[in-house]
């Protein structure tokens, strides 16, 4: 009885120092990587100027989502992607 209740600590304690050992390596590596190859600054690409969307479909747009969320949801942007 004895025995198993040690090896099952050390079994746990074993574990728990694996995991931190491994957390911290993590870390380490990401900063090494962030500090070697930085992220490159996103270019979004300017689409040209929108189309307005029709009163009707936002009137539509509108009502769907309304409908769906009991009148508690609203439409603040609507995009043509």
């Amino acid at each position: 009885m004895e025995i198993g209740l040690t090896l099952m600590i050390v079994g746990m304690v074993t574990v728990f120092i694996v995991l931190l050992i491994i957390i911290n390596l993590s870390k380490l590596l990401i900063s090494i990587v962030n500090k070697v190859a930085p992220e490159e600054a996103v270019k979004h690409k300017t689409a040209p100027a929108a189309a307005a969307i029709p009163q009707e479909i936002m009137a539509v747009i509108s009502q769907t989502v309304s409908q769906v969320t009991g009148g508690k949801g609203t439409v603040a942007k609507v995009e043509k992607i």
